[in-house]
């Protein structure tokens, strides 16, 4: 991966976390704040509670990625099936970025539900009711799985690499850089009612991302029509 494509991955992933992520998981961490936070608690308590919290996410989701990297690595024998990979991958971001605004239901069609399972509730409200700083980190975790269009989106990406190692290195990176939104909501309540910022931010990120799925495509056009192309190669 360049570091045209990281940084492509860190934009989209920012702007986007103060726009879909704080509506999609907003509700979990105020959640957590006023259940499982005590009032009096120290600003260092916390500080460690949140980054908990967010260090689960962020394993979760590189977990995924190293798995959907592997699937996106059985499929690459050659060229053609590379640069057919690619081009699937391209439209199918593309179509995530008209469902981010809201123009299309591409993402809700695909949408699982996990978190509607029994098992998933039972633990959820488990670990949501302890006090435990290992509870954060497992309720980070668990949030990790929860339906997200903008998961999925990081989800094609990764296996777009065709590479456990990459689509980790994707997913982790996507992480990462939704914490600073999600870190400042559990101090700054007032971050999830600004709608107005956050459908400023969720239109940019949508922007980016089907900007990224045209790119994508191009990359997998290349592969298609250039022989002499490899995974080595940046572009």
């Amino acid at each position: 991966m360049d570091s045209v494509n990281l940084l492509t991955i860190v934009t989209i992933a920012f702007l986007g976390s103060f726009g879909h992520c704080i509506g999609m998981c907003g509700g979990i961490v105020l959640a957590y704040s006023t259940i499982k936070i005590e009032p009096a608690s120290s600003k260092i308590s916390k500080t460690v509670a949140h980054l908990l919290y967010n260090f689960g996410r962020v394993l979760t989701y590189t977990i995924l990625g190293a798995l959907f990297g592997a699937i996106g690595g059985v499929a690459t024998f050659s060229n053609t099936a590379n640069g057919t990979l690619l081009i699937i991958a391209g439209i199918a971001m593309i179509l995530a970025g008209l469902s981010l605004m809201g123009k299309i239901k591409f993402l809700t069609l695909i949408e699982h539900s996990i978190s509607s399972s029994n098992f998933y509730k039972k633990s959820f409200q488990a670990i949501l009711h302890s006090k435990s700083n290992a509870s954060f980190f497992i309720l980070g975790m668990l949030n990790g799985l929860l339906p997200c269009g903008f998961v999925y989106f990081f989800a094609i990406t990764a296996a777009s690499t065709a590479s456990p190692l990459y689509g980790a290195l994707v997913m982790f990176i996507f992480g990462v850089s939704t914490i600073p939104a999600m870190f400042s909501l559990g101090f700054l309540s007032s971050l999830a009612s600004a709608t107005s910022f956050r459908n400023m931010m969720m239109s940019l990120s949508s922007v980016a991302v089907i900007l990224y799925g045209a790119f994508t495509i191009y990359n997998g056009y290349d592969y298609l029509t250039n022989p002499l192309r490899t995974l080595l190669q940046c572009h």
